[in-house]
């Protein structure tokens, strides 16, 4: 008998995979656990050469459905292009590295369900290195809810992997299809000017930590387009935000950045690793 989901509104999972068959396999299998059935897999295969479609298709869930771009694209354009292909009432984020708890999906669905007026709902993430979990990213703190634009630009803590955003917000604000590193921080900021966001204050996805994700060339792109941004908005979209600590951590990591390039070994590894966690959690991972 075909189940009906009445009240349980369709999810739209979006993975963009670029040459990501290293962990896909984890990251698939997390989705097929979700306690919450009615949801379907958009996988963008953004002209990937690996053998990424390979395992993909070992998977014969009818909710999961392939694309494959012939055209290289950037992560943002890829993403606004899978979203396209997408039909759910809700939408979700979910990289070929990273993990989803079982339940994160019903517990989102069930707050976006209760909470009408909030155009998404983020949680908290644990951080995983080397198959060993070595973080969390709010620690002792509060994740921000509400009208969080302040917030986000004092410190900004939503990893993309968390969220589960109404399909409808996603029409009117897309990913800036010209950003290599921030778009997930530039599409949040912009959500929170004019809406509300809701966060769910438990750990409900894994994001990994390996050598793909990070390098200092990302690191001196990052820097360059926060800089940028900050130049541009500060004048325009958020001329009535203050920018103070938004303006110390990038002149920090700056600094870093031309400390690392110099001598990387010279600096002591507690000082390395704050600088690593501060990025990644800029980068919205």
């Amino acid at each position: 008998m075909k189940k009906i989901y009445q009240n349980n509104p369709l999810v739209s999972i979006i993975m963009n995979c670029h040459n990501g068959e290293k962990f896909l396999e984890q990251s698939l299998s997390s989705i097929l656990k979700q306690s919450y059935k009615n949801w379907e897999l958009i996988f963008w295969d953004n002209k990937s050469s690996d053998g990424s479609k390979k395992k993909f298709l070992k998977f014969k869930d009818k909710r999961f459905n392939y694309f494959f771009s012939k055209k290289h694209n950037k992560l943002y354009k890829a993403r606004n292009l899978a979203i396209k292909k997408s039909r759910g009432e809700y939408v979700c984020f979910l990289d070929t590295d990273d993990i989803w708890k079982s339940n994160k999906l019903k517990k989102q669905v069930n707050f976006l369900n209760k909470n009408k007026k909030a155009a998404l709902v983020y949680t908290d993430y644990l951080i995983m290195k080397n198959s060993k979990i070595v973080g969390k990213i709010s620690k002792s703190k509060s994740l921000y809810s509400g009208e969080i634009t302040q917030n986000l630009l004092d410190n900004y803590n939503i990893g993309i992997l968390t969220i589960m955003i109404r399909k409808k917000i996603l029409k009117k604000i897309k990913f800036n299809n010209k950003l290599d590193i921030i778009g997930d921080f530039d599409l949040m900021l912009k959500i929170s000017r004019c809406h509300l966001i809701g966060s769910i204050q438990e750990a409900l996805a894994v994001y990994r930590i390996h050598e793909n994700n990070y390098s200092k060339k990302k690191m001196n792109i990052y820097i360059k387009e926060i800089g940028k941004w900050i130049e541009i908005n500060k004048k325009k979209q958020f001329k009535n935000f203050s920018f103070l600590s938004l303006e110390k951590e990038k002149n920090f990591l700056e600094l870093k950045y031309n400390l690392i390039n110099k001598n990387l070994l010279m600096l002591p590894n507690n000082i390395l690793r704050y600088i690593f966690f501060i990025f990644i959690i800029f980068l919205g991972v």
